[in-house]
């Protein structure tokens, strides 16, 4: 049932004696002996399992060939982990910091190991996810992202990680330029939500701490009452802003039983007892007060956003900067992304 490492993938290897020397003169108790494996699952940041005597750590990277500036800024995400820990238990401490790039060419650091079961796209062996199961955890999972959003910032310390103030315009433009930036084909849903998205920005009603990446595969649920998430991984894109756009983000993965195959792979929210994404949405104003009437922008972006992800990340592939056989069809998975925005502005309804 716990989520496990495997071997690490090819051109993805770790320079193990460089490792060992660091980890030896900076980790408190490290025996010398070093064991490192790799979380198969994600495609963004880089993550492997550090096993140093009866000591596992999780070690984190960004992937080969990314822009570092960008969405992988290892010190911002340590140092979110260690503003948030002492203020909201669901993260995993933070353990040791790494800018010296002699060791493996960019920043790491290593957070403390949380095992627990993950839901990726497929269930974990000897569980039965049934409706009832599927129906108390995705309850969990909308009602821990309103405590998020509903977290005091100033009397928690993190007023400062991010730029409230124009954060939605700031966002919609951001991806935008991101997307052009890395296009590989012309998609033109894509570039019809693009067009949409700049004509329709709602005001800005709220600022909260944010998480940017919530779904399924980033919860940690304890394994002997699998309804309690005892941890929320992949803080990389995380910062204070409009929680609503972090809600469109999480409604976007949601694939619902009667949303394209091509959208199901991103998590198991279409299982049968599942909320659905309207069932969500009112769970959510009803434990935050926050008014959702601009639903569709949000989801609409979400589901933009997403695309872009995907886009940036098989373009790496197409210039052979990574090298993971996972990467090569991700181009459909963009334009099911596109087609299902444009498909949520033609019903105008998630």
């Amino acid at each position: 049932m716990i989520d496990k490492a495997k071997d690490i993938r090819k051109g993805e290897e770790l320079d193990l004696f460089k490792l060992t020397e660091y980890l030896g003169d900076h980790l408190r108790g490290f025996s010398g002996n070093l064991e490192v494996s790799q979380f198969p699952s994600g495609f963004s940041n880089l993550t492997y399992l550090i096993k140093t005597g009866e000591q596992e750590y999780v070690l984190r990277r960004p992937p080969f060939g990314a822009n570092i500036k960008g969405g992988h800024d290892m010190h911002r995400e340590f140092r979110v982990l260690s503003a948030l820990k002492p203020v909201y238990s669901k993260v995993p401490k933070p353990v040791l910091f790494c800018d010296n790039h002699s060791v493996m060419g960019t920043d790491f650091y290593l957070m403390e190991r949380v095992k627990g079961v993950i839901l990726r796209s497929r269930p974990p062996k000897d569980i039965e996810l049934k409706p009832e199961l599927m129906r108390s955890i995705s309850e969990a999972c909308i009602d821990n992202l309103a405590d998020l959003h509903t977290m005091d910032l100033n009397a928690a310390g993190l007023a400062d990680f991010g730029k409230p103030d124009g954060y939605t315009q700031r966002q919609v433009e951001g991806w935008i330029g991101r997307y052009y930036k890395s296009e590989t084909d012309k998609l033109p849903h894509m570039d019809e939500v693009t067009k949409w998205l700049q004509k329709h920005i709602p005001a800005q009603k709220y600022v909260s701490f944010i998480h940017n990446d919530y779904k399924y595969d980033n919860l940690v649920l304890n394994p002997e009452k699998l309804d309690e998430i005892i941890a929320v991984l992949d803080w990389e894109m995380s910062t204070v802003g409009n929680p609503l756009m972090d809600l469109g983000t999480s409604l976007a993965y949601w694939a619902q039983a009667d949303d394209s195959d091509a959208l199901k792979p991103f998590s198991l929210t279409w299982l049968p007892g599942n909320y659905t994404r309207s069932e969500l949405v009112e769970r959510y104003a009803e434990k935050t007060g926050f008014d959702l009437k601009d639903q569709v922008f949000y989801y609409v972006f979400g589901a933009f956003k997403i695309g872009v992800i995907i886009q940036q990340i098989y373009a790496r592939y197409k210039i052979g900067l990574t090298q993971d056989p996972r990467f090569a069809n991700l181009i459909y998975a963009v334009k099911a992304c596109g087609a299902n925005a444009v498909k949520a502005l033609e019903k105008d309804r998630i």
